[in-house]
C-alpha cells in the first residue's frame, strides 16, 4: 500500500508523495500526470489541491531529502515555500529531526521546527532563497529595464508601481489600496502574463500587496500553473522584501513581519548582509488527510478503493485562522 498525505501551509494545498515508498518509483511524466489528476477540482479526491509534492532522495551530502513541486497543471515550480514548510515536517517526523536541509531545484534550503503560531499547530520555518532582481533570472523582457524596482510599467498597467524579483520562483508584486484589490485588474494582469505574452514568456506570480501598518501586511497572488491560490509562500516572503526595501519606515530587516493571506497567516524574517538577503518564512504544516491506496491503483489513478481518514487538524488550523480576524 501507498499513502498519500492532503496537506497545506495556509490553505495552499497539496497532495504529498514519499517516492522511496514505492517499490518502482514514478517517472518524471508519471508525476506530471498524477500532479495534474489529483489537483482537478473534479477529480472526486477530496476536492482537488493546488499541485503535488514530491519527496525522493537528495542528490547531496548537505541535505536529508529533495523536494519537487509538481503544479496543477503538470508544470514543475522552482520553490514552494508553503509546500517547502509541510514536507519538512513529514521528514522532521519520519526522521526525528528537529533541523536540516531540504534539496530544492536551485538550492539546498534550511529548515527547522518553529514555535508554534497558536495552540498544538504544527510550525516550521523555512529559508526562501536564492533572490535576484536580475532580468535574466525574473524572466522579463521588452519592457526596457534590467531591473523592475517600483516601478510604473505601462505596457502591463498605466498606474501601478511594480517590482519583479525572483525567489526563486518569478514574481511581480505592486501595492495596492483597497479598491484596486477588490477591482479584476489582478485577475486581468495575472491572466495576460500567464498566457503566451512578450513581456514574461514563462510566465510570473503577481501579487498584490496592501500594507496594513508597520510590520504588517497583506498578500493575494495570483499563482503561475495555478490562478488565484489562498497563499503562495514564496509570493508572501517576496511580498515582505520588497516592502522593507519600498517603505523601510514600515518593515525592518531581522524583525518579524505578519503577513495576512486569503488562506490564514504566516510570519516572514528579511535578512540582509552587504545587499544580500535571505528570508525566513515561518507558518502552519497542516496534515488533513491520509489516503492509503495500491502501488498498481496509484499509477492508474484509480482511488476507487482508496481509504480516506481525516487526520482532525484542520480544526486546529480553522481555530488559528479564527483567532486573528
Amino acid at each position: 500500500m501507498v499513502e498519500l498525505l492532503k496537506v497545506h501551509g495556509s490553505a495552499n494545498t497539496f497532495f504529498l508523495l514519499d517516492q522511496n515508498t514505492l517499490e518502482k518509483k514514478l517517472t518524471q511524466s508519471e508525476l506530471a500526470s498524477l500532479g495534474q489528476f489529483i489537483a482537478a477540482a473534479n477529480n472526486g479526491i477530496i476536492g482537488g489541491a493546488d499541485g503535488l509534492l514530491v519527496i525522493d532522495e537528495a542528490t547531496n551530502s548537505q541535505s536529508l531529502a529533495s523536494m519537487e513541486v509538481i503544479n496543477a497543471d503538470g508544470s514543475i515550480a522552482s520553490m514552494c515555500g508553503n509546500g517547502l514548510r509541510t514536507v519538512s515536517r513529514f521528514l522532521s517526523e519520519k526522521y526525528h529531526l528537529e533541523m536540516f536541509h531540504v534539496e530544492t531545484p536551485l538550492k539546498s534550503l534550511a529548515v527547522s521546527r518553529a514555535q508554534p503560531l497558536h495552540d498544538n499547530l504544527q510550525t516550521f520555518s523555512v529559508e526562501i532563497s536564492p533572490i535576484s532582481f536580475a532580468q535574466t533570472d525574473v524572466g522579463f523582457s521588452n519592457l526596457g529595464h534590467e531591473e523592475i524596482r517600483n516601478i510604473v510599467l505601462p505596457e502591463i498597467d498605466p498606474e501601478l508601481r511594480f517590482t519583479a524579483v525572483a525567489v526563486p520562483n518569478p514574481h511581480l508584486i505592486a501595492f495596492v489600496d483597497q479598491e484596486q484589490l477588490q477591482s479584476d485588474r489582478q485577475q486581468q494582469i495575472g491572466e495576460t502574463l500567464n498566457a503566451p505574452n512578450p513581456y514574461f514568456p514563462d510566465g510570473v506570480n503577481v501579487s498584490f500587496v496592501q500594507v496594513i501598518s508597520a510590520n504588517k501586511i497583506f498578500v493575494k497572488t495570483f499563482e503561475r500553473g495555478v490562478g488565484f491560490t489562498n497563499a503562495c509562500g514564496t509570493a508572501m516572503a517576496a511580498s515582505s522584501l520588497v516592502t522593507a526595501l519600498t517603505y523601510p519606515d514600515l518593515i525592518n530587516f531581522n524583525q518579524k513581519n505578519t503577513v495576512l493571506n486569503p488562506g490564514g497567516m504566516v510570519q516572514t524574517v528579511v535578512h540582509t548582509l552587504d545587499d544580500h538577503y535571505r528570508i525566513e518564512l515561518i507558518g502552519n504544516a497542516t496534515f488533513t488527510h491520509t489516503i492509503n491506496l495500491s502501488e498498481t491503483d496509484l499509477r492508474e489513478h484509480d482511488f476507487t478503493n482508496a481509504q480516506i481518514r481525516e487526520t482532525g487538524e484542520q480544526r486546529i488550523y480553522q481555530d488559528f485562522v479564527d483567532s486573528i480576524k
